[in-house]
């Protein structure tokens, strides 16, 4: 998954308000678990660095899920391996209360790190069919240090809280078939079906800050494979051919039209081709295009408009061009996450408490996609949000005009600043599980 910063404009003008902001008094509840992890923080920055320089991609996540296991399983979790492939679930009950799941993923990205760290992955593996480097470039190595000192707060302040915790290591994120994977295997039927469920992101965007949205907060995915079918020949002589690769250029620009003049300007709505294959040398025309993209979009009415639209262009592109039809997949990916706005306002109220109203930001919906609405669409009140994770100097320098860019998710260059971004990051989902838990 990759996302932008936080609104640009908002962002800047709460950095503002926060550096120029008078002391506030601290919350009970900040004041009680900021010390718990500052006490832990050590370990936790260790498993961090460790988890950062072995990352396993979708599927593969052995090492990695063992390793959330026998950390669940120390703190006497009742721990499951090997749910939907490499998933982990894990139970602790504290009484009569609700079940509340807290999530992370376990899976890294099939790339090359860049960062220069002294913990950088080194990593290889196979991935579709050939070696490719790996690293954690997403931040899902944050959200495991994360997930597993929020549990350690969680059971050292149990006697303010009553119910059940679900703790999920969830694999094949980057894939958006993890979550359906787990709950395919019966996550909600072997195990307890939760009350509510929370799960943070990673932004590159301050660390210190946190970022919430009721409703809609990330977008539908869909992914693209469009076969397009020619007549090869030789590329001296094109009038004897059918040009799989003229058809497939034209699809390629004409299928932005949907975006541009079917699509409300008002709405969300992309349509990327980021793969174009066909053809092995300059003077052969080929048999056949191979085009892979993805659409993405918040609503499900573009959502419907969008993949009509692509299949309506494919089929002319081909007919342009007197062509067979062509071979059109549209593979349905993650559903947006809808957040619940009872559970929103419920933890922005207990967050802004802790650390500071200028802190707990506002923010639009991201234009990508993420399978944690899986869980929520099975039917539970869920909140998704996000935890900034670089320098604030750095983020305010680059929004100024020929500023340093940052570097994103899924960059190879992105670093994430361990401390405090962990620390902000357990004590924001502590926060969270505490106040939807604690005994009324």
């Amino acid at each position: 998954m990759i996302h932008g910063v936080f609104h640009r404009s908002a962002l800047l003008a709460a950095i503002l308000v926060a550096s120029t902001a008078g002391a506030q008094t601290p919350s009970p509840l900040h004041t009680q678990v900021a010390p718990i992890v500052s006490g832990m923080y050590p370990s936790l920055e260790a498993l961090y660095k460790d988890l950062h320089a072995n990352p396993e991609i979708a599927f593969q996540e052995v090492r990695t899920a063992g390793k959330m296991a026998e950390e669940m399983r120390k703190l006497g979790f009742e721990v499951t391996e090997k749910v939907g492939g490499t998933g982990v679930v894990a139970i602790y009950k504290n009484g009569a209360g609700p079940t509340v799941l807290v999530r992370t993923e376990l899976d890294a990205l099939p790339m090359e790190e860049k960062t220069g760290l002294p913990y950088a992955s080194k990593a290889k593996t196979q991935s579709n069919g050939r070696e490719s480097f790996v690293a954690h470039s997403c931040g899902h190595d944050i959200h495991m240090a994360s997930w597993v000192g929020t549990a350690r707060t969680l059971l050292a302040m149990k006697d303010q809280w009553k119910g059940t915790l679900m703790f999920v290591a969830q694999p094949a994120e980057e894939t958006v078939s993890g979550a359906k994977a787990m709950i395919a295997d019966g996550l909600f039927k072997r195990f307890p079906k939760p009350d509510y469920a929370f799960a943070l992101h990673t932004s590159p965007s301050p660390y210190g800050f946190v970022g919430y949205k009721v409703g809609a907060i990330s977008s539908n995915s869909d992914s693209i494979e469009i076969t397009f079918k020619g007549r090869g020949g030789h590329g001296s002589a094109p009038d004897k051919t059918i040009d799989p690769i003229a058809i497939a250029a034209r699809f390629v620009t004409d299928v932005q039209t949907v975006v541009s003049r079917e699509k409300d300007p008002a709405e969300f709505g992309v349509v990327t081709i980021g793969a174009i294959q066909g053809g092995t040398v300059g003077n052969i025309i080929p048999d056949t295009v191979v085009l892979r993209g993805t659409v993405r979009s918040y609503s499900p009415q573009v959502r419907e408009k969008l993949l009509a639209g692509i299949r309506r262009t494919a089929n002319a592109a081909a007919m342009m061009g007197g062509a067979p039809e062509p071979a059109v997949e549209l593979v349905p990916g993650g559903a947006a996450v809808v957040n619940d706005e009872a559970v929103v306002k419920r933890t922005v109220a207990a967050l802004k408490s802790a650390f500071g109203d200028p802190k707990v930001v506002a923010v639009p919906p991201i234009t990508a996609s993420e399978d944690f609405s899986e869980f929520v669409n099975a039917g539970v009140p869920s909140m998704f949000f996000f935890v900034g994770v670089l320098s604030p100097e750095d983020v305010a320098a680059s929004m100024k005009p020929g500023g340093k860019p940052i570097a994103f998710n899924h960059s190879p260059f992105f670093a994430p600043v361990p401390e405090p971004s962990i620390k902000t990051s357990v004590e924001a989902m502590s926060v969270a599980v505490l106040t939807t838990m604690a005994p009324k």
